[in-house]
């Protein structure tokens, strides 16, 4: 009797989606491992920007989707975390392996203050305000006074990290090094989400006056959040850099910044590991319409969207949490009145 108790919450049907969960991941991740070693040097490369912009894009995600605030200038934290790891790289001599935190610290603390100054604006003038530093970015980068450091218009170029593993190339390393970064990030992401934390920024996001009477100090979860969505794009920035070999202002201008939230849109809104969709799509679909229309690759990407937008509402997300309450209804037995 004891041992039928122990063994009933197995067969419960959370018990069952966890691990179905679990499963899932796995061999998502063994996919992950075994992709580089079948796949092209251009593909793995186009694998491991995927795998960048994700980080981006759950940035993006904890900003916008369980906070509530719109945010158009996440490109401006890319550049910044891509130009100080190139620049401590190449000055510096910094171990690669070492400016994606670095980098992520640096973004962090800029997005605070910029949060912080922002915090009491209405979603509508957050965006504008945060439009407006997408806008100034590349301008500021290609300054004559900073030229010395930033490349200017020509930007830098510089050597890949070299593989310290003789049985993969440097392509395959990098993305093996972006993979694991991406690990790390989407397990600090889900412990945020799930604790005290989580429960604040939906609270805020929903229903922020009955946030602000429960005692939510809302002024600094909004600069926190900021902060810690410019420190993951930081993060991507920095791994980008990286990954490219080469850096300049005209690869952040304000259309990398709506990149991003189609991406978080795709993905879907308040979702985590289908980040990786929304990252597959911005950084597939313009090399699919390239080939499909060569004259016009904007005008099908932009028609592809609004198909995908009309099909997908609610975005990759949307669709697998609609098709498996549609299986746990097919699966439970009608009752005859």
């Amino acid at each position: 009797m004891t041992a039928v108790t122990a063994a009933a919450p197995l067969t419960t049907p959370l018990a069952r989606r966890l691990n179905m969960s679990s499963l899932g991941l796995a061999v998502l991740l063994a996919i992950a491992v075994c992709v580089p070693f079948v796949s092209s040097d251009y593909r793995v490369f186009q694998l491991t920007q995927i795998l960048v912009y994700s980080i981006a894009l759950l940035g993006l995600n904890l900003l916008t989707g369980f906070s509530g605030q719109i945010s158009l200038g996440n490109g401006s934290f890319y550049a910044v975390g891509g130009y100080v790891s190139i620049i401590l790289l190449t000055r510096a001599g910094i171990p690669y392996w070492l400016l994606p935190p670095i980098a992520g610290a640096l973004c962090f603390g800029v997005g605070y203050l910029f949060g912080r100054s922002v915090a009491r604006l209405e979603v509508l003038y957050l965006a504008l305000a945060t439009f407006a530093l997408a806008t100034t970015t590349p301008q500021f980068l290609k300054l004559e006074s900073i030229e010395k450091w930033t490349g200017g218009v020509q930007g830098i170029v510089f050597p890949k990290p070299a593989s310290p593993i003789g049985q993969i190339n440097n392509d395959q390393w990098l993305y093996f090094f972006c993979l694991a970064v991406v690990i790390i990030v989407y397990v600090l992401a889900w412990n945020v989400i799930r604790g005290r934390t989580g429960r604040a920024l939906m609270a805020l996001r929903d229903q922020p006056i009955a946030a602000a009477a429960m005692g939510i100090d809302i002024a600094r979860y909004k600069s926190v959040t900021f902060g810690v969505s410019a420190m993951y794009t930081g993060i991507a920035g920095s791994l980008g850099a990286l990954v490219a070999g080469f850096i300049s202002p005209d690869a952040f201008t304000i259309v990398l910044s709506i990149q991003l939230l189609v991406g978080v849109v795709v993905g879907g809104i308040a979702s985590l590991l289908w980040m990786l969709f929304g990252a597959a799509f911005i950084e597939l679909l313009p090399d699919i319409a390239n080939k499909y229309s060569p004259a016009a690759p904007s005008v099908l990407y932009g028609a592809l969207l609004i198909v995908f937008m009309m099909a997908m509402p609610g975005g990759v997300a949307g669709l697998v949490r609609s098709a498996r309450a549609r299986l746990a209804r097919a699966s439970t037995p009608r009752t005859r009145t």
